[in-house]
């Protein structure tokens, strides 16, 4: 399993669901629109505290973040 790709995967699954785009969910967790890009596209590794502000912005338990969707 990849995990920066499911990571990325359900980031952008739950951020739409919310119907926010990446600018106006990257405000809402205070972090900038080409980080949240960069992590739905694979191309940026996590650290623990933006895992946690990412989970909290997007009102959802962090470890569903992790688990891939069958």
């Amino acid at each position: 399993m990849d995990i920066v790709k499911v990571f990325g995967d359900n980031l952008k699954k739950y951020r739409t669901q919310l119907g926010l785009s990446q600018e106006a969910f990257a405000e809402k967790c205070g972090l900038h629109r080409t980080y949240i890009s960069a992590i739905e596209c694979y191309r940026r590794s996590i650290a623990l505290e933006n895992v946690q502000r990412i989970a909290d912005a997007l009102e959802v338990e962090t470890y569903k973040l992790f688990v891939k969707e069958e």
